[in-house]
């Protein structure tokens, strides 16, 4: 698209894909990422928001079970004017546009006012929800055949358009679209144009996601299978002997931690690594960030130890936080990582060792336990007395390292390198899903979380929203700091990385469940 072209309008219809947010095409992201305007649908998933820009406006046109918030004709007439007063638009549509999407109606309102499109196809439903169950569409030996349907024909029509007679003949699978409402009269008019009622048939409800829910049947007992489970919308069918591999190809609902709701207390810039390792093993996240890094509000120490960081000898980070705050002070203050020179540097945790990398810096020690403690009994080998020692340190630190360095002899200069602060407030999707009781695991990775998370709530409230909820804590620090606010510690790793803590929630809930 020219600059010219933009500033004149232009819509992009994207399709969102079926619901994990990793189906959207590399295309539907960089044009979210281009968009003034997102215009969103029910079945997107919602954090695929995140890749707009800050600054644009999302406005929701949502339909649940043909509840409305706008009417078709609404949402044609909203894209042009939208469009028509050069504002480039991204509407974001669940699955693909040109699948059971209505995307054809919006490009003929936009045919018609001139407006410029583009068509970014997404993964539709009908495949990626049966791919998540295990079903694969054809099969050889089994099916070459697939045919994809609405179980949802417009009310308006006095005769159905579904060819019933070709699509119950034969051994092709048959996939319907927003079918559970009708799913006894589908089920019927298969059976009564020739499918046999011992044919397989899977219902795959919010597929691809962590909510994902299957039931299966056959034609003969699925309708009442799902009356009875209470099964809703939205969901597929799938109908043919292709459903029987499910046994045999299941892979996504069988993880270790599927069904499994976790609450993610980090940093908002640091729990993404967390909640990837917690969603790959099959569970639904809810980050709740209880703390924002800021730099100190007067950095004269800081600076100051940074002017003189040819005469330490040591330079020793606790976190990732105090890696990322140091360099970035230092760079700020136009210099880099040779300004370290001869300093050695210790760095608690492989995870602080591995933020020093990007800054070509390998840690000289890593203390064999990750924590204050551990780095002081490191250096007890090395006899550091005499030796000038910087520690970068957040505001909230215990004072473990500089008393036990000085104890050994060290002189140690700890000036603050950054500030935990409070975020405003815990975000209205965690506390509805503490309060539905979908939060099976509380992670708190250090002590200011689970502080944060008290002070957020309130102290009643905090204890009321965890209760019955398994709490982790990634070392004894933290787990003391949980018991002292008054929560049961279930899960404690061994060692205090992310990668223990989360092998330590899997084998807790696998003994447990």
């Amino acid at each position: 698209m020219t600059e010219i072209t933009r500033k004149n309008g232009y819509v992009y219809l994207i399709g969102a894909g079926p619901g994990d947010p990793g189906l959207i095409t590399v295309r539907g992201r960089q044009c979210l990422e281009l968009a003034d305007v997102v215009l969103y649908d029910y079945l997107a998933n919602d954090r695929l928001l995140a890749h707009a820009r800050p600054d644009a406006e999302l406005i929701y046109a949502g339909k649940v079970g043909g509840a409305h918030n706008r009417e078709q004709a609404q949402i044609n007439e909203l894209l042009v004017s939208l469009a028509l007063g050069g504002k480039v638009v991204a509407r974001l549509k669940g699955g693909d546009p040109f699948v059971f999407g209505r995307g054809g109606e919006e490009c003929e309102a936009l045919v018609v006012a001139g407006i410029p499109f583009e068509i970014v196809p997404g993964v539709t439903a009908g495949i990626g929800a049966a791919a998540y169950a295990g079903i694969p569409l054809t099969h050889r030996h089994v099916t070459t055949s697939v045919a994809f349907v609405t179980g949802h024909e417009h009310p308006d029509k006095d005769t159905s358009e579904i060819d019933w007679d070709r699509l119950s003949l034969g051994s092709g699978t048959v996939v319907f679209y927003m079918g559970v409402k009708n799913l006894p009269q589908i089920t019927a008019n298969l059976m009564a144009h020739g499918r046999g009622p011992e044919t397989p048939v899977a219902l795959v409800r919010w597929g691809t996601r962590p909510e994902q829910q299957v039931l299966t049947g056959t034609l003969a007992d699925i309708a009442e299978s799902a009356r009875k489970a209470g099964f809703k919308a939205p969901a597929i069918t799938v109908v043919g002997e292709v459903v029987r591999l499910r046994e045999k190809l299941r892979w996504f609902d069988n993880r270790p931690l599927f069904g499994k709701g976790m609450l993610v207390t980090r940093s908002a810039d640091q729990a993404g690594e967390f909640s990837t390792m917690l969603e790959d093993l099959g569970a639904s996240v809810w980050e709740c960030p209880t703390i924002r890094i800021v730099p100190p509000e007067d950095p004269t120490e800081l600076d100051r130890a940074i002017g003189e960081l040819h005469a330490f000898a040591w330079v020793v980070f606790t976190s990732y936080n105090a890696v990322q705050a140091f360099f970035t002070r230092l760079h700020e203050l136009g210099r880099d990582s040779r300004a370290l020179g001869p300093c050695r540097v210790c760095a608690v945790g492989p995870r602080t060792a591995a933020a020093l990398a990007p800054y070509g810096i390998r840690a000289d020690l890593v203390p064999a336990s990750y924590k204050a403690e551990g780095v002081v009994a490191a250096f007890a080998e090395l006899n550091p007395a005499g030796k000038r020692i910087l520690y970068p340190k957040a505001d909230r630190a215990r004072d473990v390292i500089p008393a036990g360095l000085g104890v050994l002899g060290a002189e140690v200069v700890a000036p603050v390198t950054y500030c935990n602060v409070l975020p405003d407030a815990v975000p209205a999707g965690v506390i509805q899903a503490l309060e539905e009781r979908r939060i099976h695991c509380a992670t708190f990775t250090s002590s200011s979380t689970v502080d944060n998370l008290a002070r957020l709530l309130g102290e009643n409230r905090f204890l009321h929203l965890l209760e019955g909820v398994t709490i982790a804590a990634i070392g004894p620090i933290t787990a003391r700091t949980c018991r002292e606010l008054g929560l049961d510690v279930s899960i404690e790793p061994a060692e205090y990385t992310l990668a223990a803590m989360t092998q330590e929630i899997v084998r807790y809930f696998n003994v447990t469940s």
